[in-house]
């Protein structure tokens, strides 16, 4: 099923409207939706490459605006869903310390969801479950989100299609092992 809908998001990329669609799929894709934005960005950049930067700044703006929705979501169903149901559990302090750990390393947190494979939507939901500083959570999403897609644009436009199947294979690690180490020095200057 995942293929089928890989597949369908690669023939939107040829739509007439397909800047509209990639707004779409980002917004979506922030709260929702399972398949990356980046799928419908490759094609239509390698496609047109001078619209490369209209095309992350696009994938950008719908990105954090779809982070919006995800932290409305997170804010609005736990107050009214997850709250009494973790009170008759008997769990609501358990939640209460996550809370907190959440909101102390929110900056961190997003910024990695943001950048890296790891679903942007489950941290936008989070922060907004956990009360994080909107304005720490939408400055996060804009330099995480802008970080992924203008480096996926940048990419593309100088190499053009022969990075295509790094960014498909390899983009998501090379993020990944940037953000462990951007921690990792941070750890260490603290420590040291």
């Amino acid at each position: 099923m995942m293929r089928k809908l890989y597949d369908w998001t690669l023939r939107l990329a040829d739509h007439p409207h397909a800047l509209w669609l990639l707004a779409l799929i980002a917004f979506a894709e922030s709260s929702v939706f399972p398949i990356p934005p980046d799928v419908i960005m490759l094609p239509m950049i390698l496609a047109n490459p001078r619209r490369a930067w209209l095309i992350a700044t696009v994938a950008t703006v719908s990105s954090v605006l779809g982070g919006m929705l995800g932290y409305a979501i997170g804010a609005f169903a736990y107050e009214s869903i997850g709250q009494p149901i973790l009170t008759a559990m008997g769990k609501a302090h358990a939640m209460e310390e996550f809370n907190q750990t959440f909101v102390d390393a929110g900056f961190w947190a997003v910024l990695g969801a943001g950048v890296t494979p790891f679903p942007y939507k489950v941290i936008t939901i989070m922060a907004g479950w956990t009360s994080m500083p909107f304005l720490t959570f939408i400055v996060t999403s804009i330099l995480a989100r802008g970080l992924r897609f203008y480096v996926v644009a940048a990419l593309l436009w100088y190499f053009g299609p022969p990075i295509r199947t790094f960014i498909e294979k390899r983009l998501g690690l090379m993020f990944t092992l940037f953000f462990v180490a951007l921690i990792g020095g941070f750890v260490l200057i603290r420590f040291l």
